[in-house]
């Protein structure tokens, strides 16, 4: 049955989606690929909301994710989610902000203190250059000078404190396809079904999902989202705010497509130049061997060029 719910590409509909504590536990746990026990949205939550030409949205989440071996550790979770391209100063400001905070420092007896590891997200609701992939890895790894990985003595708390992995999300790239956990959690936010008319509204087929307790759970929050009074003003908010920025981007994509295809009728015009240009070249080259030949034979240059003018 396809039922219809609010679009968690809004800001508003995202952080009432996170604040749920078992929600915020299955989208990280599917981001990450390990098990977050525990969440917690931390005191120094930020919310950039409209300002500065830009909508970015900030939440900081402290998690205890269980590893591989089933000890538990402690991370930070950093997340950002965007709407339009920004610059990546906006999103190195806000983690240089969380490296300087104090809050964000273990101290134990008889050891000087170190940063908790942090893992940085950053949710785009555009692509990042020419990669093709919906989610984007990027972790760290240590090696020697030799080039070669170091293992012994690692993970460490000081490394750990001065490097952090990330995990890049592109919503256009979804394209529905549901061949994993991630992708499955993130099928919420696909923008091919929003509705054609009402983007605040996604379209979901609740068959993809019957056999998931948890996706269950996140689809009735966000149909719950649909129906609020305060949730449905606010995404009205931003779409006054943000529908000035997508008119410019389309109009700046529109001429950046009519320069595209008048640099491709350039390029093809010199093309054909350049081969005009190498057949006259070829035909001169052919006219100087006549004219050798016919002055082998003994023709004077007059002759030789009445000859050629036949």
């Amino acid at each position: 049955m396809i039922i219809r719910v609010a679009n968690p590409i809004y800001d508003s509909v995202f952080k009432y989606l996170m604040e749920d504590e078992r929600i915020a536990r299955t989208v990280l746990s599917a981001l990450l690929k390990k098990e977050v026990v525990e969440v917690q949205i931390r005191r120094n939550e930020y919310t950039n909301g409209y300002r500065d030409n830009i909508s970015m949205f900030r939440i900081d989440f402290g998690a205890r994710i269980r590893e591989d071996a089933g000890a538990l550790r402690l991370i930070l979770i950093e997340l950002q989610k965007t709407w339009l391209e920004t610059e990546t100063l906006r999103f190195r400001q806000y983690l240089g902000a969380q490296y300087a905070n104090p809050e964000n420092m273990v101290r134990e007896e008889m050891r000087p203190p170190y940063g908790i590891p942090m893992v940085a997200v950053y949710i785009l609701g555009h692509r990042v250059g020419h990669i093709n992939v919906p989610v984007l890895y990027v972790n760290h790894k240590p090696y020697d000078y030799e080039g070669n990985e170091v293992t012994e003595g690692l993970p460490d708390p000081f490394v750990d404190s001065l490097v952090h992995d990330s995990i890049i999300v592109q919503i256009p790239l979804l394209h529905g396809q549901i061949n994993n956990r991630l992708e499955k959690v993130f099928s919420v936010f696909d923008q091919t079904n929003k509705e054609k008319d009402n983007r605040q509204l996604v379209e979901l087929d609740d068959a993809n999902y019957q056999d998931d307790a948890d996706m269950q759970y996140i689809l009735h929050r966000l149909l719950m989202a649909s129906s609020d009074a305060q949730l449905r003003q606010d995404m009205n908010d931003e779409d006054i705010y943000i529908q000035p920025l997508e008119d410019r981007d389309t109009a700046i994509m529109s001429r950046d497509k009519v320069i595209k295809e008048k640099d491709q009728q350039i390029l093809q015009q010199n093309q054909q130049l350049s081969e005009q240009s190498q057949q006259l070249s070829l035909k001169d080259q052919q006219l100087d061997r006549v004219r050798e030949k016919l002055r082998q034979q003994g023709l004077s240059e007059n002759e030789i060029e009445e000859w050629l003018g036949k």
